[in-house]
C-alpha cells in the first residue's frame, strides 16, 4: 500500500515541502530510503523501527521503500522521523484514517522509545505549511510556540508518537497552541538587562554610540584595558530603535534555522547582540559548512556584531566580512545550490591601542618597542577600516566620576532621540529601495544629501590638510555629519556638525600610532 505524508526541508532561511512516499509491497524483508538522504536521514529507519515496536506496533515484514520527493534535493537532519513513522504505520494498515495525513505537515525527531525531540527551523516550516494550504502543522511540543507565531495555521505540539497515532485515529484530541504574538512581542521590547544610566562618566563615548545608533554607522572603540569598551558596547542595543514585526520575523527565522532560539520561544523582540571569540573561524563567522548554516554575521542581522580585541582576530576572518558589510547579505555557494543569508548588522569593535595597551594613556607609560604600535594597528586592513565610520578613543574614567552617586541619562531618553533621527532618515530615503539610514548612502546620494555651505567646505578642507586625513575619511565624515544634523533636527549640515564628525576619525590621521 502506498501512502504519502508531508514534511519540510530548510534551505537557507526558507523551507521546501517534502513529500514522504511510503510503499509496502510484496517481497523479502528489506527497507530502503531514497531521495538523496544524508546519513542522519538514512539512520532514521533504525530509530523509527525501535520507536514503532516499543509502543506496541509492528514494522512491515515485506519490502518497504521510502522516497523523499523531490528526489533531486538533498535531505538532511533527523526531523523527518515522525513523518516516516506515521507513513509506515499507515502503509502497513495500522491507522484507521490514513486519508487524514494529507491535511497535515508533520515534523519531529524520534527517540527509540517513541519520545519526540525538537527540530530546527520550525518557523520557516510553519510559514511554508500555511502557504501550501495545509490544515495544520504537527511538531514537537518544544517547537509549538515558535511555529504558533504564524497566523491562520493550527499548530499542534506532541511529546510522544502515540499522541500522533491517536490523533490520526480520532482517538486523541490535540489542542492547537494559542500564541498572542503581538502582545508578547511589544511587551518584551523594553526589557533590557543593561542601561546607560549605570555608566559613570564617558559622556563623549555615549555621544559617539548615540550617533552610531542614529545613523546605523559602524564604530571602533580604541582604549586601554579596563576603560569600559565592552561595557559600553553591550549597552548599544538598548538605544537602537525597536524591531518592527517584519524585522523580528526575519531575525527569528535565522535563529530558528540555526537552532539558537530558546525553548518555548516566540518572536525575538530585541535586537540581537552577538560577540564571537577572536578564535572564531571564517565559516563560523560568515556561515557555510557541508549543510550551509548561518554564521555570526547573519545571527546579528538587524542587530549588533561586537568584535572584542579586533587585532587578535585572524586577518582572513576579518577580510571575509568586507563583502557582506557592503552588500548586507552573504551568499554561500555549493556545487548544486547557492543560499543567501541576510547580514544587515552594525559592526562595533574594540581594541587596545598597542600590544601592552597603554599607548596614549594619560597616566601609564607604553612599554612597546619602537614600531610595535604601528605594526599592531596594521593587523586591521585599510579596506576594513574604510567600512568603519567612527573611530572613538576611550580613556579611563576618573575616580571622581566613578564615585558619583547620581545616575546618568537612561537609555530610554537616548533611544527617543535615535528614533526621531531614524524617522527623518526613513522619510528622506522613501524612494531609495534598500536604504534606511545614513550609513547605507551611496556616493550618488551623498552628493545630494550632504551639501555643505562655503564655511563647511573650508573647515573640512582645512581639517583634511592639517590632520593629514586620508581620502577615505572624506565620505565618512560627510555621512556622520549628516547623522549629527539629523539628531539636532537640522535640515542643513552646519560647520559644528562637521567639526564633531572630524573628531571621530582618529585612525585616519597620518602617522597615528607611528
Amino acid at each position: 500500500m502506498l501512502v504519502k505524508t508531508y514534511g519540510s526541508a530548510v534551505y537557507g532561511v526558507e523551507a521546501i515541502t517534502i513529500t514522504v512516499e511510503v510503499n509496502v509491497m510484496p517481497g523479502n524483508i528489506h527497507y530502503y530510503i531514497v531521495g538523496l538522504p544524508d546519513n542522519a536521514v538514512k539512520e532514521s529507519l533504525q530509530r523509527v523501527e525501535s520507536a514503532i515496536k516499543t509502543i506496541g506496533y509492528q514494522m512491515p515484514r515485506t519490502k518497504l521503500v521510502i522516497n523523499l520527493a523531490p528526489a533531486d534535493i538533498k535531505k538532511s537532519g533527523s526531523s523527518f522521523d515522525l513523518a516516516i513513522a506515521i507513513g509506515i504505520l499507515a502503509a502497513n494498515n495500522q491507522l484507521n484514517n490514513p486519508d487524514k495525513l494529507k491535511d497535515y505537515m508533520i515534523m519531529g525527531e524520534l527517540n527509540l522509545d517513541g519520545t519526540v525531540h525538537p527540530i530546527k527551523g520550525a518557523l520557516p516550516i510553519a510559514i511554508t505549511a500555511r502557504k501550501e494550504g495545509f490544515k495544520g502543522l504537527i511538531v514537537p511540543k518544544q517547537n509549538c510556540r515558535e511555529a504558533g507565531m504564524v497566523n491562520s495555521l493550527p499548530v499542534y505540539g506532541i511529546e510522544q508518537l502515540t499522541e500522533l497515532i491517536g490523533f490520526m485515529n480520532d482517538d486523541h484530541n490535540l489542542q492547537p497552541v494559542a500564541v498572542n504574538t503581538r502582545d508578547e512581542f511589544f511587551q518584551a521590547q523594553h526589557e533590557f538587562e543593561f542601561d546607560f544610566s549605570e555608566v559613570k562618566g564617558q559622556e563623549n563615548i555615549k555621544r559617539a554610540l548615540e550617533i552610531a545608533a542614529a545613523g546605523g554607522h559602524n564604530a571602533i572603540l580604541i582604549g586601554p584595558p579596563g576603560a569600559g569598551k565592552t561595557m559600553l558596547a553591550k549597552r548599544l542595543p538598548t538605544i537602537l530603535p525597536p524591531l518592527s514585526l517584519k524585522e523580528a520575523l526575519e531575525t527569528t527565522k535565522i535563529h530558528s534555522v540555526a537552532g539558537k532560539l530558546p525553548a518555548h520561544a516566540t518572536l525575538i523582540a530585541k535586537r540581537p547582540f552577538r560577540s564571537p571569540h577572536h578564535t572564531i573561524s571564517d565559516v563560523a563567522l560568515v556561515g557555510g559548512g557541508g549543510i550551509p548554516q548561518p554564521g555570526e554575521i547573519s545571527l546579528a542581522h538587524n542587530g549588533v556584531l561586537f568584535l572584542d580585541e579586533l587585532p587578535e582576530f585572524k586577518r582572513s576572518v576579518l577580510e571575509v566580512m568586507r563583502q557582506p558589510m557592503e552588500e548586507r547579505r552573504v551568499t554561500i555557494s555549493r556545487a548544486k545550490v547557492a543560499i543567501d543569508f541576510p547580514a544587515s548588522f552594525m559592526l562595533i569593535s574594540s581594541m587596545n591601542p598597542c600590544p601592552c595597551g597603554f599607548y596614549n594613556h594619560p597616566e601609564k607609560e607604553c612599554t612597546c618597542a619602537p614600531g610595535a604600535v604601528h605594526k599592531y594597528l596594521n593587523k586591521i586592513s585599510g579596506p576594513l577600516l574604510d567600512r568603519i565610520d567612527l573611530h572613538v578613543e576611550v580613556t579611563p574614567v576618573p575616580f571622581n566620576d566613578l564615585s558619583m552617586q547620581n545616575n546618568a541619562e537612561p537609555s530610554e531618553a537616548i533611544r527617543t532621540r535615535v528614533i526621531n533621527a531614524r524617522a527623518i532618515q526613513t522619510e528622506r530615503y522613501t524612494n531609495n529601495t534598500g536604504i534606511y539610514c545614513n550609513a547605507q548612502m551611496s556616493s550618488k546620494l551623498l552628493k545630494e544629501v550632504c551639501v555643505l555651505d562655503a564655511t563647511g567646505q573650508t573647515l573640512l578642507k582645512t581639517a583634511m590638510h592639517k590632520l593629514n586625513l586620508s581620502a577615505r575619511a572624506y565620505d565618512r565624515i560627510l555621512k556622520v555629519s549628516r547623522t549629527i544634523a539629523d539628531l539636532a533636527a537640522s535640515e542643513t549640515i552646519s560647520p559644528a556638525h562637521i567639526a564633531e564628525a572630524i573628531t571621530y576619525r582618529n585612525l585616519d590621521r597620518e602617522g597615528w600610532g607611528a
